[in-house]
């Protein structure tokens, strides 16, 4: 199953979804599957190792002072690294599973400047984002990035995309210098970018102060320094069809909601989890009855509250 929805998880980030959000989100949930990315073929390291950013639901349980951070929109598109030595660009990668990913220079010589006035070697990871205006936007930009050849290129360069920078390898003690120097190398900056015509994911919380980002480190799959806020969706209406018992990896047996498909966000969810046995009975849950459902952390499919 691991390879099944190793492959399914490369398909999605380039661009060709093999099954919806929740059908993987409930596979992933029942088989304790997590990543970052997706494993590449074509590995190519990228010169600093790409993090996710610990996510935070409540305000009030922040993991940092907000008031010692700066807050930039969480851009919705294709996470990309591009690498410059002694000002020269030599290397574009996808996160790919924040260790390797696929090169993609080619592609990412007709978004960014070709030369920067640097010397040395810097990495620069930003996002590759089309205009919400574009259908599944996101998967777009993922899908445009794995286009293939001559033709594939050509078809890139025709592509609304822009690359939006939001972090760099340099040593700059404040963030706000970090950006302005990026834009001075004739990069988009999260910082001076108008989003309003492109999908956002919730805001990013980075902490002002680079030496003190630093200095708080990384675990293994996020820096310390740094979070994404998303908001709690609303929940969507629908009817519980029947409950399915499904038996986990370890044994234990967990039930699982049948609901009348709705679409929550950019998802057609028919399934939601339940938990277990005492939660169907707090929430007073009867074959029939409307319950509310929302994804938690945007992601795994809940019920929540009986309506009726």
């Amino acid at each position: 199953m691991r390879a099944f929805l190793d492959r399914a998880s490369k398909l999605y980030y380039e661009g060709t979804p093999l099954l919806s959000d929740a059908e993987f989100d409930l596979l992933a949930e029942k088989h304790n599957y997590t990543t970052v990315g997706y494993e590449v073929t074509d590995a190519v390291p990228h010169t600093y190792q790409m993090y996710s950013l610990q996510k935070c639901f409540d305000m009030t349980k922040a993991p940092l002072n907000v008031l010692e951070c700066t807050c930039t929109p969480k851009l919705d598109g294709a996470a990309v690294s591009i690498l410059y030595i002694d000002g020269e660009l030599q290397l574009g990668l996808t996160r790919g599973d924040g260790i390797h990913g696929r090169d993609i220079t080619d592609k990412m010589q007709q978004l960014v400047p070709n030369t920067i006035k640097y010397l040395g070697v810097v990495q620069i990871t930003g996002e590759v984002v089309a205009p919400s205006s574009v259908p599944n936007s996101r998967n777009f930009a993922s899908g445009s990035l794995g286009l293939k050849g001559l033709s594939g290129l050509e078809e890139f360069k025709a592509r609304p995309l822009v690359f939006v920078a939001y972090d760099s390898s340099s040593l700059y003690d404040n963030y706000r210098e970090e950006m302005n120097w990026l834009q001075n190398c004739g990069l988009n900056v999260v910082t001076d970018f108008d989003s309003t015509r492109y999908p956002t994911d919730g805001l990013v919380y980075k902490l002002w102060n680079g030496k003190k980002f630093r200095e708080l480190g990384h675990t293994a799959k996020h820096p310390r320094g740094a979070f994404a806020f998303k908001e709690q969706a609303a929940g969507v209406v629908t009817t519980l069809e029947a409950v399915e018992w499904q038996v986990g990896k370890s044994g234990v047996v967990s039930p699982v909601a049948i609901l009348s498909p709705i679409l929550i966000g950019d998802a057609t969810v028919s399934r939601a989890t339940l938990h277990n046995i005492q939660y169907i009975r707090e929430l007073d849950l009867e074959i029939g009855c409307q319950v509310e459902v929302i994804r938690s952390g945007e992601i795994i499919p809940r019920v929540v509250r009986r309506i009726d």
